[in-house]
């Protein structure tokens, strides 16, 4: 697919605004009535999904240009997908998160490339990993668990930790538990340690997607050789990924796709699992991007007009994973649950996806610092995710705001119910 490819969805583009909310029948005050990171931030129409759509249309047509200002606006963005979820309340024809990934392609297609993206992509040529980190190291935090080397023997589960579990020690402790976790029920559990490598995900985002097309093909490859029937990841990121971006470049892998709270789920529904200690916790929930709007399955590009497509293949932001994680919570005995005003597929981005991150640092922080706003409305003593990069935002922005609240990982909770024993 290219941008030109998405033209009548650009056209269609009513210029509502709605895709700066929260579905109005959907809000419950005015403080938290905003979707979008971007709009709310920087307050022009441009920062939009909608301005993104004129943007793109403009270009199309030839009656403007590409250059620093626009992509440093297209860049400004998470790629959260709230306002595509919006926007579908209203206009279900249109794609408007795969409008903004093909802008993104569009700029590195011609030259206009972020600096700090650059250096991400060349993070990921030369070592495999978004950080630039020794590519030796990946396996570090498997050192002691006893896990099979799919690289040496197959396994009935593959587990890819993704790049923010391998080299930010101090979430190791959380996916070591999740291992355990994992094979105190039962699994057959391998990785492939140092040869794990990135999924890909971030650079398809960024728009360089002959990267992410190579590092599908390894993924692909390793998937094949573990003998595996099984991927369990803890990484959304990955997950999505998997889910997504996979398959639209048709390299869809040949296992079943379970995100970890998934396969606990299943875990302890099937009693392999047990959760008997007390955790006497009132938390709130965030759901992370990557794991609810954006790991919706992969349905086909429509040919023809998408008013006549049905409703099964519209990607609506809805089929992503949004009870597992709750149910999990509501097992765990003396933890009480108390939800935000915007949740599921309504949730307010962490910061950290679509390389705002990297490029934009003080925007990420700002986002996060919005959320973690919203999870003391609550009253609650903790904030719970599942997912690595919103653990890390989180954590940050409280530190920085010095905000009354603990921030968990569902698993690290799950872990201490359990009773497995890991500092984490």
């Amino acid at each position: 697919m290219a941008l030109a490819d998405y033209k009548k969805d650009m056209e269609g583009c009513s210029r509502c605004s709605s895709c700066k909310w929260v579905p109005f029948n959907q809000i419950k005050s005015w403080r938290f009535a905003k979707n979008c990171p971007s709009i709310t931030r920087h307050n022009l129409h441009a920062y939009s999904g909608s301005g993104k759509m004129i943007i793109g249309l403009s270009m199309l047509e030839e009656r403007s240009q590409l250059n620093e200002t626009i992509s440093d606006i297209i860049y400004r963005c998470q790629l959260c997908g709230a306002c595509d979820v919006a926007c579908k309340v209203y206009r279900d024809d249109i794609d408007l998160t795969d409008v903004l990934l093909e802008l993104r392609a569009h700029c590195v297609e011609q030259g206009e490339l972020i600096a700090d993206h650059m250096l991400m992509i060349d993070a990921l040529k030369k070592e495999d990993n978004v950080f630039g980190e020794p590519k030796s190291e990946r396996g570090a935090w498997a050192e002691g668990l006893g896990l099979k080397d799919i690289n040496k023997e197959p396994a009935e589960v593959l587990f890819h930790a993704g790049c923010r579990y391998c080299y930010d020690r101090e979430l190791w402790g959380t996916v070591r538990a999740g291992v355990k976790l994992l094979k105190k029920a039962g699994l057959d559990i391998g990785t492939a340690a140092a040869e794990e490598s990135c999924c890909g995900g971030r650079a398809y985002e960024l728009g360089y997607r002959g990267e992410a097309e190579n590092f599908a093909d390894a993924m692909l490859s390793r998937v094949k050789a573990s003998g595996a029937s099984v991927l369990v990841t803890p990484c959304s990121d990955g997950y999505a990924a998997f889910r997504y971006y996979y398959p639209r470049l048709g390299k869809e892998l040949p296992v079943k796709v379970m995100h970890i709270t998934e396969m606990l789920q299943q875990l302890l529904a099937e009693g392999k699992l047990r959760l008997n200690r007390p955790l006497p916790l009132l938390v709130t929930y965030h759901d992370p991007c990557h794991l609810g709007r954006k790991s919706e399955p992969y349905t086909g590009e429509w040919e023809g007009s998408k008013l006549d497509r049905p409703m099964h293949l519209k990607r609506a932001g809805k089929k992503g994973i949004y009870d597992p994680p709750r149910n999990i919570l509501r097992s765990i005995p003396g933890l009480e649950l108390t939800e935000m005003e915007r949740i599921r597929s309504y949730a307010w981005c962490c910061g950290a996806g679509g390389g705002v991150l990297e490029a934009y640092p003080e925007f990420a922080s700002w986002t996060a610092a919005e959320r973690i706003e919203e999870a003391l409305s609550t009253g609650a003593e903790g904030l719970v995710t599942a997912c690595p990069w919103c653990v890390r935002a989180f954590r940050d922005a409280v530190e920085e705001m010095r905000a009354p609240i603990q921030i968990y990982d569902l698993t690290e909770l799950v872990a201490r119910s359990a009773g497995i024993e890991e500092e984490v």
